[in-house]
């Protein structure tokens, strides 16, 4: 059930870009226009009963003064006002800042809803994903941004969305919460992203690039706020990040199961292998508890003895004997005693079984989304690894050029995490399913493991036969909200 009354006001600056005063004088064009709002409310369940939500929603906010396009550089956002008849404040509340990008596709902003280019957001495009609708009922702000992407293609056929320009419109859009601090309401010294698959890896991307430099020329020439882009704490479902990587690591894992079609060629699957096994051990990362350096040698044992296992534990212990015994019977590579559950590796992997094909993201063809992200102006799809690039042209001398080389790092989460960015986020919240197979499972651990190294907060775990950008606690991420930011409407 959804109520909408509108409120109309003079106060339309926040949309304005040459606005003037009577004497002349210009007004800043990126002011939130905290007094143009609709009042809604809606039903929102949680685990604890309905809550009813009324909340003012400011709806196609531009957040940078020089916009490509207005139609995907512009944001929504909802500030919770009474929760079940009890008014409340969220000038102090938390910020869940939602990304609603899905295979690095654009996100258009229209003004009535956000809806994105593919497959739509979770709890259906053009609405709120569930997650956001539990972060209102806890009070929280919640902001959802338009962003530019690989499919945006103007008019005399230029694209103008190609890499950077998802992730620099996000930093745009976080400058101009900052910029309004004290105007629009939320706490911008806590600013929350969360995402899921790219919309994931850009919601990491965003959590360890706070304020650098490198995006400085491309925010100029949108016309960015002048504030920080550093948030408080990234949520991340489902990463597709360390994209230049990520061949060898799906090979580590997937090497040697079939597609549908088949087994992929395994000499250039033992290539790629070879060229993950080196850079894996290049990031010195350090396990858990002592666990020692992280390598494909002895990845498989950390992914058992911390996720893995711990995940079918959790799962099996929750259902009851029957429906465990079913499961059981149904899954015999997996042991069950009092002690809890064991399987290999091997097992675990043929259960999960092979989805893409080699390579699995910088393919020979160019026709995975991210070739097709690392495209620019004029040219669609571009290779973005050494390797496919001297597949594709019989040179194994070719290289992409540096100023590729730079695109490829400013979208990689693990390229600031291996440079110690300063001002990279303290809290995480990392989560992914145990039967996702569009990328490597050490993905996300690696990025777990890295800011662990950092000393920084994580939370990392996965849900078991979970896939694909799985979320089977969307009230845990909201707990976590709650708990980093020690924030409660109650």
């Amino acid at each position: 059930m959804l109520k909408r009354t509108i409120i109309l006001t003079a106060t339309t600056i926040g949309c304005c870009f040459s606005c003037l005063t009577a004497s002349g004088q210009s007004i800043d064009p990126l002011i939130f226009p905290k007094d143009n709002f609709t009042v809604e409310t809606k039903i929102v369940k949680t685990s604890a009963g309905e809550k009813t939500v009324t909340y003012h929603s400011y709806l196609h906010i531009l957040y940078v003064a020089k916009p490509v396009d207005s139609d995907y550089q512009s944001l929504n956002v909802c500030v919770p006002v009474k929760i079940n008849d009890v008014t409340i404040d969220a000038t102090n509340a938390p910020i869940l800042f939602s990304i609603g990008i899905g295979g690095y596709m654009s996100v258009r902003n229209t003004g009535t809803a956000i809806s994105r280019a593919g497959a739509g957001r979770p709890g259906g495009a053009g609405s709120l994903s569930s997650r956001d609708d539990l972060a209102l009922a806890a009070g929280f702000v919640v902001v959802t941004p338009g962003c530019r992407g690989r499919d945006n293609k103007a008019d005399g056929g230029t694209f103008f969305g190609k890499a950077p320009a998802a992730i620099v419109d996000l930093k745009a859009a976080i400058r101009y919460l900052r910029h309004n601090k004290g105007i629009l309401p939320g706490n911008t010294d806590q600013i929350i992203s969360v995402g899921c698959s790219a919309g994931g890896a850009v919601s990491a991307l965003l959590g360890t690039s706070g304020n650098s430099p490198l995006y400085g020329s491309y925010l100029g020439e949108i016309g960015a706020a002048d504030a920080n882009d550093n948030i408080f704490g990234s949520a991340c479902y489902s990463p597709i990040t360390d994209l230049e990587n990520a061949d060898g690591a799906y090979e580590w894992m997937y090497g040697t199961y079939p597609t549908r079609s088949g087994l992929v060629d395994q000499d250039l699957s033992k290539q790629l292998k070879a060229i993950y096994a080196d850079y894996q051990l290049s990031l010195k990362l350090q396990g858990k508890n002592g666990f020692g350096l992280l390598t494909a040698d002895n990845y498989d044992n950390y992914l058992l003895q911390y996720y893995l296992i711990p995940s079918a534990n959790d799962y099996l212990k929750d259902l009851t004997e029957e429906k465990r015994n079913t499961y059981l019977a149904s899954n015999k590579w997996i042991t069950w005693n009092d002690r809890g559950a064991f399987f290999v590796f091997p097992d675990y992997v043929s259960h999960v079984g092979r989805m893409k094909n080699l390579p699995a993201f910088d393919d020979f063809d160019k026709k995975q989304p991210e070739p097709v992200l690392f495209g620019n102006k004029t040219t669609d799809s571009r290779h973005f690894t050494d390797f496919s690039l001297q597949h594709s042209t019989g040179d194994r001398n070719a290289r992409i050029d540096s100023e590729l080389k730079k695109l490829v790092n400013m979208m990689n989460a693990n390229y600031f995490i291996r440079e110690g960015n300063k001002d990279c986020a303290n809290h995480w919240f990392l989560r992914n399913g145990t039967r996702d197979n569009h990328t490597s499972q050490t993905v996300m651990v690696n990025l777990a493991a890295g800011l662990e190294n950092l000393n920084k907060k994580v939370d990392a775990a996965l849900y078991w036969d979970g896939g694909h950008c799985a979320d089977d606690d969307p009230e845990g991420m909201i707990e976590w909200m709650g708990k980093i930011t020690n924030y409660s409407v109650n």
